[in-house]
């Protein structure tokens, strides 16, 4: 089939965790297209307030996974575009236990269900580059090939490992069913809000002393019309996603306008609730080891594949500073905790070379 192909555009599609920024974007693209017939929305929340208008094409059911079975086989459904993965741990929503159970058990039940639709024709499902893992022994590019060199020591990391492994058993017994698995590099851009970008938006950045790695990013748009081939086209397989190019840490933090906050690696959890504190979201361990190894992935496949190529780490990065410049405005406070941060993290670093000394 060559690239751009739009045979396999279905009828019917549903979208799970539409009550989310990425799925209601990905339903509501779904619906302004005319080769679509009917777009349906699931989700175990309703949608926020601020999807209200955007959603308003899309038909939505307020289902979790485990229902879902009889709803796809009544509603004759084409297609499925998983999206309901939760990627950080939320402790006032039940922690890293309710994350397993919406992200492992939840696409367990999903794919369950879509085994016992008879028109089933396509699954596309959201995946990471958190499946390769991080460790010193990595290769300097990943290509889908590349077996992780260790578990990830992240809970979204080893969800994907899960989610992944499910969706090869899912191929095995419907090998009539077009699926389509799409690792994505961390999402940036001027509109996404996600744990990356309120990270590079804080005034002060904490990173890992010593360490510099290689980042990519994928603007969020290019997220969205990736995701949008992968209904409309025919692309079984499973795909890198990222921006070409590469971008180092401290790169980054420059051409953000924003002052890095270098401390030992052990005291980084320090400095993420410097971080929660100061407003500006959770970390977990995932974000910290991407920030200590870096990330690399080969996104050759995808562009032979799809005949389309994401704009470069580098421009998806300058999109979200152009939207974001200024946007921070340093307290006396703030100033006076970072200062704090740096002071002790120089206390740390003198006392590991006594101790090797």
């Amino acid at each position: 089939m060559t690239p751009g192909s739009t045979s396999g555009a279905p009828g019917v599609v549903v979208v799970t965790g539409v009550g989310r920024y990425l799925g209601a974007h990905v339903a509501a693209r779904l619906a302004a297209d005319p080769r679509i017939e009917r777009v349906i929305g699931v989700d175990a929340p309703d949608p926020g307030a601020e999807f209200t208008d955007l959603l308003d094409r899309v038909e939505r059911i307020r289902v979790d996974s485990a229902s879902l079975g009889g709803l796809l086989a009544d509603l004759d459904v084409d297609a499925v575009v998983h999206l309901a993965l939760v990627s950080a741990p939320d402790s006032q929503h039940g922690g890293r236990s309710a994350m397993k159970d919406q992200n492992v058990i939840g696409t367990m039940q999903l794919l369950a269900a879509c085994q016992r639709a008879p028109r089933l024709r396509k699954i596309v499902v959201r995946s990471s580059t958190a499946a390769y893992g991080v460790s010193f022994r990595d290769p300097a590019v990943f290509t889908e090939e590349t077996e992780p060199r260790e578990v990830p020591r992240g809970g979204f990391g080893r969800d994907i490992l899960d989610v992944e492994g499910y969706v090869r058993g899912f191929r095995r017994r419907r090998s009539d069913v077009t699926a389509t698995v799409l690792r994505f590099a961390p999402f940036i851009g001027s509109t996404a809000d996600t744990t990356l970008t309120r990270y590079f938006a804080q005034p002060f950045v904490p990173t890992v002393f010593g360490r510099d790695p290689r980042l990519q990013f994928l603007h969020f748009d290019d997220a969205l019309e990736v995701l949008h081939r992968s209904i409309v086209e025919d692309h079984p397989g499973t795909y890198n996603v990222a921006g070409p190019g590469v971008l180092s840490l401290s790169q980054a933090i420059r051409r953000a306008g924003r002052v890095a906050v270098p401390v030992l690696e052990p005291g980084l959890s320090g400095a993420a609730a410097l971080a929660r504190n100061l407003g500006f979201g959770r970390y977990g361990l995932d974000q910290v080891d991407l920030f200590v190894h870096g990330r690399v992935v080969d996104t050759t496949r995808l562009e032979q594949e799809y005949g389309f190529t994401p704009r470069s780490t580098a421009e998806a990065f300058e999109d979200f500073i152009r939207a974001h410049h200024g946007g921070v405005v340093v307290t006396r406070g703030q100033l006076a905790a970072a200062e704090q941060v740096v002071l002790d993290g120089i206390r740390q670093i003198r006392s590991a070379v006594r101790e090797r000394s």
